[in-house]
């Protein structure tokens, strides 16, 4: 099964991508294998923020949105995050501007 590689482009995943390249230019890796840790981290990726129990709600200035390929990207400025998570701990953020992806998390990618 394939999972989206949206995770990629987090610090942790960009990182990841930096670390495996160095290790394939100094040929401590081959790129197959590389490929494969990376293949396991967007699983990994998917499967763990399917437990997360945590309910945020989010506020902002709608900047732009783009509808394509079945996938919803958000631009949004002035963003407060207010999350509740479930020992009823709250928590709010304020960001200058943020991008959200969206994708149907019930697409079986042709399977």
């Amino acid at each position: 099964m394939a999972y989206y590689e949206l995770y990629r482009r987090s610090t942790l995943g960009m990182t990841l991508t930096d670390s495996l390249d160095e290790m394939v230019t100094n040929g401590k890796l081959t790129p197959t294998i590389a490929m494969k840790v990376l293949a396991q981290f967007d699983k990994c990726m998917n499967e763990a923020l399917k437990n997360v129990k945590t309910k945020t709600t989010f506020k902002g200035d709608l900047h732009s949105y783009r509808f394509c390929d079945n996938v919803w990207t958000f631009v949004l400025n002035n963003v407060t995050f207010d999350s509740v998570g479930s020992g009823g701990h709250t928590e709010s953020i304020i960001v200058k501007s943020v991008k959200i992806v969206a994708c149907d998390g019930k697409n079986t990618f042709g399977a």
